[in-house]
């Protein structure tokens, strides 16, 4: 929360103060030109612009939840390049025009109350709806870019009250601000917010794929730094600045702060020369007038002479008043509201949209529910029964499960998002110790396609993609055995060079297993174990296996030295082989492993943290592609009737990262270690398994085992 509500403060408290300083000045000039009558004017034009600005951020948040994903997109980053703009030319607009601001809207005010009420609210509105619009524009670009809502908005709201409290006490002679020093400084702060917001813009519309280059990463340091620690949050929430970044986001973040905060800097006014008072506002400063232009503009009032439609001092000629008081503040007030809301039932309905209340009760499920009307609904099922239910929206024809709720607590409710198109639907209750129950079944008329229904997948169902897993397993532990046995018995002869090729040949034997998540339990840090954690490091006795092994190797040891060491790992080898078979293996691991293995593959392998001396990482990351490809073609069959537009693109990217990997890491039959590679090749690979990671994410729900009750 914390890290989106700083940036939103920034703008709340400058914009804030911006239009309250405004007002300030406003108030102030009318006092002391001595037309406090006016001053409900002020306050109708005040209230009229919030109401606008408001109404205008809500008509944004509308607009957006009524389109598809990719025109969202879309949408945000068009919008977030144009508030750029906004912010960009106000910055440089207040910091030219802060010393001469209060003299220009005195000026104003003084031709407003020659012309009547209306000029004098619209004077108030006009100055007041700019910054409105401008705040809103931007908090909402900010919004849409954090993880929730509630911390942009307090952080907003929290920075307008500041800045009204601050211009408050200037009115009153309590503070005094160097307005040339304050904007400034905010600006140079609103500039470099508003340079994440651009390459935030930019990676929308790369989302959308209004811009290419979505998968061309500048760089990537997911395997470093954990995107949801509380510093990457915090530099996202401010900076808009993630771990992973494409290459376009990059050069505008770049494109656009270097250039306009170097200007913004050169630009701005030095400091008042020794003994010269910097510019603040006071009470008499607010207005913009010593006590001698006041008695001015009070004389120029009086020239004026009364102005149509105002009362005249002493009753003689007062205008009659057609409607109540009350009603045009209510109106300019109520007008925008009433067109935002217009506006936003001419966008169609929301795309979410809260539906039947679903009641799951002893022995029934959603007795008598209505059919939903088409689109993105939002159902609240409520526990009435006595026990723990799952519940699912179903088709119950094939069983292919909508949306569920997996554990639904005796007397709780909660919300359940579902995307209904054309055909038919039911709920299905599962309760904790009775049979399942399925509801009536009701049809949703229209054409229009509903959100991917997921068949379940059963223990039964999984049960033979396990046993074909558990013979590709067991064979692989055949020729490990036999290649291990062979770098053994090259150490034992004290041909080292030998053990070195053969060595290679063993290890990645292991690695196309996919045993980097437990597969093999304590036997997986006996025979692949890295140094990283232990006390000794490299030299305590705990570091054995394979990359214990290879250290001696590159680093000059023995053979002798080695000798016990080899003999262990075949011995490690062979106590495996004989365990694999009675070992329990989790169903659902063999989906986690699609994506799992090549997400250690990122955060070791590709950035050469495992290497002991060999520089043969990357072969142990095509050796990892291996293993992955393996579990695709095992699953496959369950993928083709569940996701068979995820598992085509799994497939189609993990050839193209397969051969990326050979090219880049393997060029003259030999591999190259990652450090040695140039920064745009690290990239490059850094960039396909990325994406390739992100395709494989959405298989383990996809076949994650689910109860039949």
């Amino acid at each position: 929360m914390w890290a989106d509500l700083v940036p939103n403060l920034l703008i709340g408290l400058r914009e804030g103060f911006e239009a309250s300083l405004i007002v300030a000045i406003l108030v102030a000039t009318l006092v002391r030109a001595d037309q406090r009558a006016r001053l409900p004017q002020i306050w109708t034009g005040v209230l009229a612009a919030v109401a606008l600005s408001a109404s205008f951020g809500a008509v944004l948040t509308f607009a957006a939840a009524s389109m598809s994903t990719a025109a969202q997109e879309a949408f945000s980053g068009v919008l977030s390049l144009v508030a750029v703009g906004f912010v960009t030319a106000m910055v440089f607009w207040m910091r030219r025009s802060a010393r001469a601001l209060s003299g220009e809207i005195k000026g104003r005010v003084t031709a407003a109350l020659a012309l009547g009420p209306g000029v004098l609210i619209l004077t108030a509105f006009l100055a007041v709806a700019r910054e409105g619009l401008e705040t809103s524009l931007f908090v909402w670009t900010t919004t849409r870019g954090a993880d929730e809502s509630v911390g942009p908005l307090v952080g907003a709201t929290a920075g307008i009250a500041l800045a009204a409290a601050a211009c408050f006490a200037m009115y009153h002679q309590t503070l005094k601000i160097d307005l040339a020093r304050f904007f400034t400084i905010t600006g140079i702060g609103l500039i470099v917010i508003a340079a994440g917001v651009t390459g935030y813009g930019l990676h929308d519309l790369q989302e959308s794929n209004l811009l290419p280059g979505n998968e061309t990463t500048a760089f990537d340091l997911t395997a470093t730094v954990g995107p949801s620690a509380w510093y990457s949050r915090l530099t996202e929430g401010i900076l808009n600045l993630t771990p992973r970044m494409t290459v376009l986001q990059v050069v505008g973040y770049l494109a656009y702060l270097v250039p306009v905060l170097a200007l913004f800097v050169r630009g701005a006014r030095p400091a008042a020369p020794a003994g010269q008072t910097p510019p603040s506002v006071s009470t008499v400063e607010a207005a913009g007038a010593t006590e001698a232009e006041a008695e001015g503009e009070a004389a120029a009032e009086a020239e004026l002479g009364p102005v149509p439609g105002e009362p005249v001092p002493g009753g003689v000629g007062r205008a009659p008043r057609a409607v109540p008081r009350w009603v045009l503040p209510v109106t300019l007030v109520a007008v925008p509201a009433i067109a935002a809301g217009t506006a936003i039932l001419a966008l169609g309905p929301s795309d979410d949209v809260h539906g039947t209340t679903i009641e799951v009760a002893a022995g029934s499920c959603a007795a008598g529910w209505d059919a939903p009307q088409p689109g993105r609904q939002t159902f609240t099922v409520r526990n009435t029964g006595g026990q723990s239910a799952e519940v699912r929206l179903i088709d119950p024809a094939s069983g292919a499960i909508h949306a569920e709720i997996e554990l639904l607590a005796p007397g709780t409710s909660r919300d359940l998002s579902a995307t209904v198109g054309g055909g038919t639907y039911a709920w299905q209750c599962l309760p904790d110790s009775d049979p399942p129950i399925v509801s009536a079944s009701r049809q949703v008329a229209g054409s229009s396609a509903g959100g991917q229904a997921i068949i379940p997948v059963t223990e039964e169902i999984i049960s033979a993609p396990v046993d074909a897993y558990r013979a590709f397993v067991t064979a692989g532990l055949v020729t490990l055995q036999r290649n291990t046995d062979t770098v053994r018995a090259d150490v034992e002869a004290g041909d080292l060079d030998a053990a070195r090729r053969d060595w290679l040949t063993a290890h990645l034997d292991y690695e196309r297993l996919g045993a980097a998540y437990g597969t093999f339990g304590d036997s997986d840090a006996a025979i692949n174990g890295r140094p990283d954690g232990l006390p000794g490091g490299v030299a305590d006795e705990d570091f054995t296996g394979f990359h214990r092994i290879e250290y001696g190797l590159w680093h000059g040891e023995s053979a002798d030295s080695l000798k016990p060491l080899a003999a262990r790992l075949a011995t490690d080898v062979a106590e495996l082989g004989k365990a694999f078979p009675t070992q329990e293996f989790d169903p659902n691991d063999l989906a986690l492993r699609t994506h799992e293995i090549l997400e250690n593959t990122l955060q070791f392998q590709l950035t050469g943290s495992t290497d002991q001396g060999s520089g043969s990482v990357l072969a142990t990351a095509s050796a990892n592609t291996d293993g992955t490809r393996e579990l695709l073609e095992i699953i496959s069959p369950l993928l083709t009737t569940r996701a068979p537009d995820a598992l085509a693109a799994a497939e189609r990217r993990l050839d193209a990262f397969a051969t990326l990997l050979r090219q880049i890491g393997n060029p003259a039959g030999t591999w190259i270690a990652p450090d040695r590679l140039p920064l745009a090749d690290r990239q490059r690979l850094n960039g396909s398994l990325g994406g390739l990671l992100e395709t494989l994410a959405p298989i383990p729900d996809v076949l994650e085992i689910r109860s039949t009750g």
